[in-house]
């Protein structure tokens, strides 16, 4: 039904972040995290606009995402691939599961669900409901229950949480990341997926999906999260500051050295180019740290990091 990976070979990367505000710091250390692993492995980098909730899009920061990008020197490869031109796709590969008996429809809420412990445990699955004006969940018949992280190692999650059945489409109709991430990953042929430790756990759901639909599932690497404090991560919804468009200098050596590197002293005084051509020489997985969150103390004039 869909393309493998193997079908194409070479490393291929990307970087999906959603236009709901401008970059952050932790935006742009997981678009440094991506690129660099991308480069130093002679791979492309893609980038994806992930705009399909939306209720959080904000108007024109999909451009501001991208000019962003450019002038921190991080170049994607191909034309950027928007998840609102690609809702019939999505749709097919719905409608097929659902041919195939994977999908139900589900009239739980997230208060019920809690009520029972957080998890969801299949209550909707034999009521045979109509699909109209409920949530789509999809059947989890093959879960995964953990995976080679390569930064991280092995990672291993709840059962409960790798055997749930998870929405795949809303209740509003909008299409759930759970789904069109995975199939936005097949169809621009990702073989290698670095991102932020918050979705560390969910690669399982995906790892499920991409061997239900007969895909060749990525490498999957986590970067450590910049974190305001513990468990309070850097993010548009809590009003991160953006970084800055203008001298991106600072910002990105200050990137670096949250990944794990010690920029030469010449590169303070170097061009973005120069300091993302060092990057990508001096790149080694085994360098990023391994932690989930790292604190980010920021001045005004400087960025201080400490590890949780």
């Amino acid at each position: 039904m869909l393309a493998n990976i193997s079908d194409f070979g070479a490393y291929r990367g990307r970087f999906a972040p959603s236009p709901s505000g401008p970059l952050h710091f932790g935006s742009l250390v997981a678009a440094l995290g991506s690129y660099l692993d991308a480069k130093a492995h002679n791979g492309s980098w893609l980038v994806r606009i992930e705009d399909i909730d939306t209720p959080r899009v904000v108007s024109g920061s999909d451009t501001l995402i991208l000019k962003t990008l450019e002038n921190y020197g991080l170049y994607w490869d191909e034309s950027v691939r928007y998840q609102s031109e690609c809702l019939d796709h999505y749709q097919t590969v719905l409608n097929t599961l659902a041919d195939a008996n994977h999908v139900y429809a589900c009239k739980c809420t997230r208060k019920e669900i809690k009520q029972h412990g957080g998890f969801y445990t299949g209550h909707c699955r034999a009521l045979n409901l109509a699909f109209e004006q409920q949530a789509l969940r999809l059947k989890q018949s093959n879960p995964s229950y953990q995976f080679n992280d390569l930064f991280k190692g092995t990672i291993s999650v709840d059962s409960k949480f790798a055997e749930e059945d998870y929405i795949i489409k809303r209740r509003d109709g909008l299409f759930a990341y759970q789904l069109v991430v995975v199939l936005d990953d097949i169809a621009q042929q990702i073989s290698h997926i670095v991102r932020g430790a918050d979705l560390l756990f969910p690669t399982v759901r995906q790892i499920s999906l991409y061997k239900l639909l007969g895909a060749d599932v990525p490498q999957f690497g986590h970067l450590p999260l910049a974190v305001a404090e513990p468990g309070f991560k850097l993010s548009k919804q809590n009003y991160a500051a953006a970084i800055d468009m203008n001298n991106p200098q600072k910002t990105l050596l200050a990137g670096l050295n949250f990944l794990g590197y010690s920029p030469e002293k010449q590169l303070y005084n170097a061009t973005v180019d120069d300091i993302i051509n060092w990057a990508v020489s001096a790149w080694r997985r085994e360098i990023v740290p391994a932690n989930d969150e790292i604190q980010l103390i920021q001045n005004e004039n400087s960025f201080t990091f400490r590890a949780l």
